[in-house]
């Protein structure tokens, strides 16, 4: 068998973004959520037959404790944010187990449900259904894999090391060096993407990394440089890489099995009246 792990928060930003807006009866937006239905139901009419969902029920986290730069909803339209409570009526109605996030985020969700889903020998693959870079630490093998559903491109641990030039386990040390704008975290000073791609290839992780010049190989002699930044602002590279690395104690199943999709249930004709998409209810009730 194979397990979907649909990534909701991208969904409904994409699909807000990319369809014409639309308001129901009650004055309720309701494109997005429309939008990520009609992109989701094609999957289960291919056969897809284990699948669950994350989203961020609120933007903060327990990050926004640790860091106060990280990202919040500041700036995120209210049209879009009232979506999340309907999106995750509306996929739990269509009979998909959803992971609205409080504390954590959707991405632990996923990286934890992931994880938890590879560890059962009857799973197949695991695809992580999201381009978002974060996620590249949870592919492991071509056992787990990010699918990036809008390019229909896969991502293996090989793909990982193409794009990033780094290990999925150097993924959270390869970010806290060069940032995340759209987490909020800067990054070291003078660390770009080639130089933390060219140290991290050889040491995998910040405590490897010799802080004797002398210790680098010739071919690193260059991006050593950059160490002095690194061991100075030692506990700014910490807390960026702990803002970077996914959870996997988010709250997500018990057993694989909860991610057999049953079926739609009695409340989905009514959610799909409400986001005005009542030809969902006949092709869901035929898979």
């Amino acid at each position: 068998m194979e397990v979907y792990l649909i990534d909701g928060t991208y969904e409904l930003f994409r699909h807000y973004f990319a369809v014409p807006e639309a308001s129901n009866a009650a004055g309720e937006e309701i494109g997005a959520v429309r939008g990520v239905l009609n992109s989701l139901l094609p999957m289960l009419e291919k056969g897809v037959t284990h699948i669950g969902v994350a989203t961020d029920h609120v933007v903060e986290s327990f990050r926004n404790d640790l860091y106060a730069g990280y990202k919040t909803s500041a700036g995120v339209p209210p049209e879009l944010m009232s979506q999340f409570p309907i999106l995750e009526d509306a996929l739990t109605a269509l009979g998909i187990l959803v992971w609205p996030m409080v504390e954590f985020e959707a991405d632990d969700a996923l990286a934890a449900a992931a994880a938890k889903a590879a560890t059962n020998k009857s799973v197949g693959r695991v695809i992580i259904c999201t381009p978002d870079k974060d996620l590249s630490q949870s592919v492991v093998g071509t056992r787990i894999v990010q699918l990036d559903r809008r390019r229909d491109t896969i991502r293996d641990e090989a793909g990982v090391i193409e794009k990033f030039g780094v290990a999925p386990q150097s993924i959270p040390d390869y970010l806290a060096l060069v940032g995340d704008t759209a987490d909020g975290y800067p990054g070291l000073p003078g660390w770009g993407a080639k130089g933390a791609a060219a140290v991290l290839s050889q040491y995998s992780h910040f405590e490897d990394i010799p802080q004797q010049l002398t210790k680098w190989p010739s071919s690193l002699r260059g991006a050593a440089k950059l160490s002095k930044t690194l061991f100075d602002q030692w506990d700014n590279a910490l807390l960026y890489r702990q803002l970077a690395t996914l959870r996997l104690d988010a709250p997500v199943f018990d057993s694989v099995d909860e991610l057999r999709w049953p079926g739609p249930t009695k409340d989905f004709a009514a959610i799909c009246e409400r986001i005005k998409a009542a030809n969902l209810v006949g092709r869901a009730s035929k898979i």
